[in-house]
């Protein structure tokens, strides 16, 4: 957990190339490129984004405020990032012609939502009541041997006037 298998390392590597291709002085530093290893490694054992099950896999080394410090603050040129991994993953296997479809979810959220974005109220189909809720929509690229989500936002409804 604690160093990036040899994969992920030149994927990053290449992601860094791309970067700088797309928008010269958008690659990652030494620190960004060496968390996002991390963050890789970890999804790929944990089959999880979780950054307590993270600190755990890498025997404390990798500290949950440290991770999520660097996603929350580091100024990494995120839409960019997203775009370069699309486009390297569909050079990487060749693909050429997919479809594009739009997928969407509602996340049930706590009763106290002051600070989590696009939160609106939703009606729950379990109760037949209201909750607080985002409504998280994918954009996804649809071809015959994957699907790969290439954007997202969350959506809100207009304000009753």
């Amino acid at each position: 957990m604690n160093a990036p298998a040899t994969f992920i390392q030149s994927y990053i590597d290449d992601l860094n190339d791309a970067l700088n291709q797309l928008k010269p002085g958008a690659a990652l530093t030494r620190i960004q490129a060496a968390w996002l290893g991390t963050c890789l490694t970890g999804i790929l054992l944990m089959n999880s984004v979780c950054w307590a099950k993270f600190e755990r896999a890498s025997l404390g080394d990798c500290k949950v405020a440290a991770l999520s410090w660097v996603f929350r603050k580091a100024s990494i040129p995120w839409d960019c990032l997203l775009r370069v991994s699309v486009v390297l993953i569909l050079k990487r296997y060749g693909i050429t012609e997919g479809v594009l479809a739009f997928d969407e979810s509602d996340r049930a959220r706590s009763k106290s939502t002051k600070r989590i974005y696009k939160v609106y109220k939703q009606k729950h189909k379990g109760s037949g009541g209201y909750v607080n809720g985002q409504t998280i929509v994918l954009l996804l690229l649809v071809t015959s041997s994957i699907t790969v989500p290439v954007g997202f936002f969350f959506y809100m409804p207009d304000p009753q006037p």
